[in-house]
């Protein structure tokens, strides 16, 4: 059973920092495709950022700039670093990993931040 863990989430002033790790166990590929999700309150869940298995990413334009996403394949673990947080982007995040066509998601973490 493929399982993943968000980690990191909590309560930061605006302008402050956290860094967001998602690992993942259970039978599947190492190498594929994995990201960060968000959904504030009374929105869609949207794209944060998207990590390839060779390292290739992509952002959200409001998040580019302020977050990294990077990964470690022997710990099967994504990471997602923000700097320079703003209210906006207080939202429930989750993490992604794409394997053989399926999509599996984690429970999410809360980012609260105060302005």
């Amino acid at each position: 059973q493929v399982q993943l863990v968000e980690s990191g989430g909590g309560l930061v002033q605006a302008g402050g920092s956290l860094r967001l790790s998602c690992a993942t166990s259970g039978s599947i590929f190492r190498l594929t495709t994995k990201g960060w999700y968000r959904q504030a309150p009374g929105k869609q869940r949207e794209l944060v950022a998207i990590i390839t298995s060779n390292g290739v990413t992509n952002y959200a334009d409001s998040v580019k700039g302020r977050f990294t996403i990077s990964r470690d394949n022997g710990k099967n673990t994504v990471y997602l670093q923000m700097n320079s947080l703003k209210s906006e982007d207080t939202a429930v995040y989750y993490c992604m990993t794409k394997s053989a066509g399926v999509d599996y998601w984690g429970k999410g973490t809360l980012v609260t931040v105060s302005s």
